[in-house]
Order: C-alpha cells, then sequence, then structure tokens
C-alpha cells in the first residue's frame, strides 16, 4: 500500500485539521499521484480510524490515510462564508434561481424529470456568489388573520338564531363562527409551525464555527442520550430538506462535504475492513485536547460505521439517501456546481462501486443483511427489503443525472443503466401484489423446474397468511415487503411503498393502486397518528422466532407495527405527485393536533397508535422536520417536483439479458412496459 501525506489549503474559518489519508487504489484507473505540495511524515500516528478535527489555527491540513483517491489541487472543503442565522432565497425570480445561471429548475408536477447537459469539465455552471445574494426576513412566520370579536349594536336586528341583518344586509352566524374557527385553527398551525422551527434550529450540530447537521433527539431532560445525539445520515435528509425549501442551504452543503470526508476513512470490525464508499451512519462532534499537551482543545468528527452499532450491522442506507440528498440540493438551489467537484463525482463513484459489485445474487436487486436501513433492528428484513431497494433505485437515478460523462465514467453509466431497467422490471413483475395476484399465487404449481416456469420462485400457496386474504381492497394492491427464493413477505412496509411511488420504481397503476390501498385502509396504517412504519405486528411466537424476543419491537410498537411521524413528509411527496394532496393534508392535519402536545416522539405504540412509545425519545429531530418538509410541500407543490420523478421511458427499452438470441426464452421485459398507463 502506498501512503502519502499532504497539506491542503482551505477557505473554511475557521479552518479545520482533517486528519484522515488516502491509499492509492485503481479502481478508476488513477496512478499514483505525484504533487510539489510539501509532505509531511507522520507514519508514527497513523491508525486504523482517524479523527476530523479543527482548531484556531490559520491554515488548514489533511494529514494521514485515506482510501480512494484525492486531487491534491481541490480545496479539502468548500463552505460558504454567509452567516447561518439569515434566511436565504437562491436567486430574484419566484423559483429561487439565479437568473444568470445557466440551469433551469423543473417547477411544474408530472413532468418527468429530465437529464441536464452533463460536461466533461468540473467548472462550476452557477455563480457560486447568487447562493448568497439576496436574503428574507420572516421566513414562514405569517400573521393570520385574526377576528378578535364581531359587534352587534343598535343596528343589529335578530331574524332568527342563524341570521341577522346589518345596515340591511343577512348575515350567517354559522358561517362567521365557522371563520372564526378557521381562523383560530391557522393561528394554533402558525404557532406549532414557530415552535417548530426553533425546535428544529436547536438541533444543529456546529463544527469549526459552522452548522453541519441536527442530533437526532435534542431533548434537555434526557440524562441518557445514548447515540441520539450524533448527527445520523438518514435522519438528516427531512432536516436538510426542510432548510433547502426555507432557502437555507449552508448547512446542506457542510453535511455533504465533511460526511464525504468520513467516507474515505478506514473502518474495521474484528480484523476486517469493509469495501470502500460505505458511508456512515452517523458522527458526532467531540472536543478533545490537542496533540502537544498544552491544554487546547480541538473539535474532532467522530463516525460510526456500524462498528458501535446494535448487532454491527453496516448502514447500507446511508450511502443511498447521501446520494438523493446530494441531487436534491442541486435541484433547490441551482447550485450544481458541488456535485460536479472531482471529490464528489469520486464519492458517488465509490458508493456504486460498492453497490454494483459482482456476486452469486441472480437477482438485480441488492442483498443485505437484517437492521440494514430504518429498520436496524432484527425484523426479518434480510434478504432483499423493499426499502433498500426502492432507495437503490432512487439513488442509481440520481447517480445517471449526476454523473459526468467521460471515458472514465461511461462503463459505470453503463451499468447503470442495465441496472435500472433489470431492477425496475423485477420489483414491477415479481413484488406486486392486489387481490388478482393473490389469487394466483394461491392456485400456484410448485417444483417447476423449467426455464417457463410461472411459479419461478417456488411460492407455496400456503404462506399467504390469514389476514391478507381478507384485508387487501378489491381497488388497490402493494409491493410485498421481502422476496427470496421460496419466501414472500407479505407485510406492507410504508417507507418502500412510498418511494416506489416517489421514484417511479412502480407503474402508473401501481403507484395509483398503493395510494387506493392506503385510502382503504386508513384505519389500519394510519388511525390516530401517521404512518405504520409496517403492517401487521409480529406477534406471538412469531415475534419470539423473528426478532429473538426483542423486548423494544415488542407487536404494535417501534419497528414493529410502530407509528413514525417523520414519514409524513414522504408520504406527501408521494401524494402530491399522484395528484392527491388531499390525503397529505389530512394525515398533515391529524399529526398536528398530538405532535405538539405531545413534545414531538418519536414514535407512537398501540395498533391505533393512541400511546407515545414506551421508549420513544421527545424532540425527536426527524418528526419535526418531517412534519415541517410536509407543511412547505404543500404550500408549495412547485417544490415537490424537484424531489420526484417520472416513468423514464428509455430503461424499459433498454434490455441486456440477450434471451431472444439465445433461442431459449423470450424477454419478459415487454410485461413490465405493458403495464404502464394500465
Amino acid at each position: 500500500m502506498n501512503t502519502s501525506s499532504c497539506i491542503g489549503i482551505s477557505t473554511m474559518k475557521p479552518c479545520c485539521r482533517i486528519l484522515i489519508g488516502y491509499r492509492i487504489s485503481s479502481i478508476f484507473g488513477v496512478s499514483h499521484i505525484r504533487s510539489n505540495h510539501k509532505i509531511v511524515n507522520n507514519s508514527s500516528k497513523l491508525h486504523s480510524k482517524s479523527k476530523l478535527s479543527c482548531y484556531n489555527d490559520a491554515k488548514c491540513k489533511v494529514i494521514g490515510h485515506k482510501k480512494g483517491v484525492i486531487d491534491l489541487n481541490r480545496r479539502a472543503f468548500f463552505a460558504s462564508g454567509s452567516n447561518w442565522g439569515e434566511s436565504k432565497i437562491l436567486g430574484k425570480n419566484k423559483l429561487g434561481v439565479n437568473k444568470d445561471s445557466s440551469r433551469g429548475i423543473l417547477v411544474i408536477p408530472h413532468v418527468a424529470s429530465d437529464f441536464r447537459n452533463h460536461s466533461t469539465s468540473i467548472d462550476s455552471h452557477v455563480n457560486e456568489k447568487g447562493f448568497e445574494s439576496i436574503y428574507i426576513q420572516g421566513g414562514l412566520n405569517r400573521k393570520p388573520l385574526v377576528i378578535e370579536k364581531i359587534e352587534n349594536g343598535n343596528e343589529v336586528v335578530k331574524e332568527d338564531e342563524s341570521r341577522v341583518q346589518v345596515n340591511g344586509s343577512g348575515v350567517n352566524l354559522d358561517i362567521l363562527k365557522d371563520l372564526n374557527e378557521n381562523v383560530e385553527t391557522e393561528s394554533e398551525a402558525s404557532n406549532i409551525e414557530k415552535e417548530a422551527w426553533k425546535l428544529l434550529r436547536d438541533a444543529v450540530v456546529n463544527y469549526c464555527g459552522n452548522p453541519v447537521g441536527t442530533v437526532a433527539a435534542n431533548n434537555p431532560a434526557d440524562k441518557q442520550p445514548l447515540n441520539y445525539d450524533q448527527v445520523f445520515i438518514r435522519d438528516f435528509v427531512p432536516s436538510a430538506l426542510a432548510f433547502l425549501l426555507n432557502g437555507e442551504g449552508e448547512i446542506v452543503k457542510n453535511f455533504l462535504l465533511n460526511t464525504l470526508q468520513l467516507q474515505s476513512w478506514e473502518k474495521t470490525v474484528d480484523c476486517y475492513s469493509p469495501g470502500q464508499g460505505l458511508m456512515p451512519a452517523s458522527f458526532k462532534v467531540r472536543t478533545v485536547p490537542l496533540d502537544g499537551g498544552d491544554g487546547t482543545l480541538e473539535e474532532v468528527l467522530d463516525p460510526d460505521f456500524g462498528e458501535s452499532a446494535i448487532g454491527r450491522v453496516a448502514p447500507v442506507d446511508s450511502g443511498l439517501w447521501w446520494i438523493i440528498l446530494l441531487r436534491a440540493y442541486g435541484k433547490i438551489t441551482g447550485d450544481y456546481a458541488l456535485q460536479e467537484r472531482v471529490d464528489v463525482q469520486t464519492g458517488i463513484r465509490l458508493i456504486l462501486n460498492l453497490c454494483l459489485t459482482d456476486g452469486f445474487d441472480m437477482f438485480p436487486s441488492l442483498l443485505v443483511t437484517d437492521g440494514s436501513c430504518m429498520i436496524d433492528r432484527r425484523m426479518g428484513i434480510h434478504g432483499h427489503p423493499l426499502e433498500i431497494q426502492s432507495l437503490f433505485y432512487s439513488a442509481l437515478r440520481c447517480s445517471r443525472e449526476m454523473l459526468i460523462v467521460n471515458d472514465g465514467t461511461k462503463n459505470l453509466v453503463a451499468a447503470i443503466n442495465n441496472r435500472l431497467s433489470a431492477l425496475s422490471f423485477h420489483v414491477r413483475e415479481y413484488y406486486w401484489v392486489d387481490m388478482k395476484k393473490i389469487n394466483e399465487i394461491y392456485r400456484y404449481k410448485t417444483e417447476e423446474y423449467s426455464a417457463d416456469a410461472i411459479n419461478k420462485f417456488n411460492i407455496y400457496p400456503d404462506q399467504i397468511p390469514s389476514w391478507l386474504v381478507d384485508w387487501i381492497p378489491n381497488e388497490g394492491g402493494y409491493l410485498i415487503g421481502n422476496l427470496e427464493p421460496g419466501h414472500m413477505d407479505f407485510r406492507f412496509f410504508t417507507l418502500g411503498n412510498l418511494w416506489a411511488i416517489v421514484s417511479s420504481l412502480g407503474t402508473a397503476r401501481q403507484n395509483e393502486g398503493i395510494l387506493n390501498l392506503i385510502e382503504a385502509k386508513w384505519d389500519d396504517l394510519v388511525a390516530h397518528m401517521p404512518l405504520k412504519i409496517c403492517y401487521p405486528a409480529l406477534e406471538y411466537e412469531e415475534w419470539r422466532i423473528i426478532t429473538g424476543g426483542d423486548p423494544k419491537n415488542t407487536p404494535w410498537s417501534y419497528h414493529n407495527g410502530g407509528s413514525w411521524p417523520t414519514l409524513l413528509w414522504q408520504f406527501t411527496l408521494a401524494c402530491i405527485k399522484m395528484g392527491r394532496p388531499e390525503l397529505a393534508q389530512k394525515a398533515v392535519a391529524m399529526a398536528e393536533k398530538r405532535l405538539s402536545v405531545d413534545q414531538w416522539p418519536e414514535y407512537y405504540d398501540t395498533q391505533s397508535g393512541r400511546f407515545i412509545g414506551k421508549q420513544s425519545r421527545l424532540h425527536q429531530t426527524w418528526t419535526i422536520a418531517g412534519y415541517l418538509t410536509s407543511k412547505m410541500l404543500l404550500e408549495n407543490p412547485a417544490k415537490a417536483s424537484l424531489l420526484f420523478w417520472e416513468e423514464d421511458y428509455e430503461l424499459l427499452e433498454n434490455c441486456v439479458c440477450a434471451l431472444s438470441k439465445t433461442g431459449r426464452k423470450k424477454c419478459l421485459r415487454f410485461a413490465a412496459r405493458s403495464q404502464i398507463g394500465v
């Protein structure tokens, strides 16, 4: 292993010392880097896990080991110099786009996200000054119309109980009563939003004087925060969207760049290191004594890649969320220069290389272990869970838009296209169930040994659970939770189904069917608090065997059928895409009645979601941010269109299986195309 060290100058103030290093890699055909920069010998301080640190100095340094590739001519960080306390918009027109920018932003719902023109350089196409050019005051602090009282003097003559005459004009008192109630409701909602914004800002974590994320929960009364005082990648996504939609992009940019630096560190568990590209589950800003023993303190970023997590599970979804957030940042701010940086492009490729590595699997879906996503405890989702497939598909579509196409990336882009095509067909064809499909499974023949087998995964009809027979509505359906040889997990997992809608992993008919099912089964999936993370809960012997008797995942609690308000923003995004915002408004209004009163819990328990979770943290940040993001998306649906995808018909034309050429079998991918618009 070739190692070297270098010093790079950054514009971030106060400057940060980044204790990292790199290993020369040939993954992307990059040879050893030579530079005239001063080399610092730091071999005596190399560790398997370094820390990102900052201290009061005039320079920034890059010291130590780092996997992957570093361009010594690039800045270690890029941070906006604007003040965190001010609200910002990104240009002078109504869309928040810099008029001087050559890029446009899609603002019309139901229009497919088209690809921006890729360049072969990393030069900025956006005027960087435009990002900080305009400030607005007040944000969402709107003052609703308030009617204090209704005058009834001598000119008021009573006609009946519901109508009065004022200066000869009839006035319906019922209408005035409704108006007052609506004004009071709006005022209460406004106060809740103000409270939510204050709590969200109180949860912000600063590193070297710059905001870099939000803690998972910020309850001052919590004496044992465990790891809830850390910044989680998946948890920060709704916070990031709330800030972006409010015109505050600096914290999101800092978060993306700092977590990118953490990606390249050494990660070791029991003398084994996972592949390059793994993003941490979380990180924490710690204050430690500076080397030298003079009493000076420095801030360091201490990441967790799963080596400290319960069960020691790598966070597979962290890298996928990072890519999704990177695209959202560019779409909302118009600052595409960030995603075109060399280090960011390298980070995208490292994540994709980790996900697209060839293995023994016969399926295009991503194979993961239990607990590798939002459901981070044992819940029987090992294999090919829908949540990972939906996020994987979304991340592939994001990468397809953001990767700069050149000789070094053209093979990777081709692999992305092939995987997108195969994955969309696989999920649409084999994960979808409705009344018709369940009836087909009920009549399946088993033990078919043939290339033309109908029951390709040898699913036994007795696997159909008794609850599903009466639960599935006549209209609507959903994507099952998991699919493996001889096994279908028929549980409804909300996040995976919602992201299938958002990313167009499902067909238009399937996406509509998912919302139809949620509406038809509102009392089961929403009830008193949106939304169930999965349905139904594992109970009795099934719970004991699958969860191992997990006392936190008891039936209808936490990941086992608990209600999670953070899913509200994803439900809102899906509803807006499908032209059904009234469903999201209904869910938001229901949550609004309780969240503030209950102190913004992490999750709710019981089958109807009536109790605050028995181990639920209060002032949970992604509960707060999910509510704010939902409100802003409903107020500005045009912004929502920047965050979802429409059907990409080119993917359905892209068939690489070559089955028709061998003469063994006709390709079934045309079946997926035939479902569109049905």
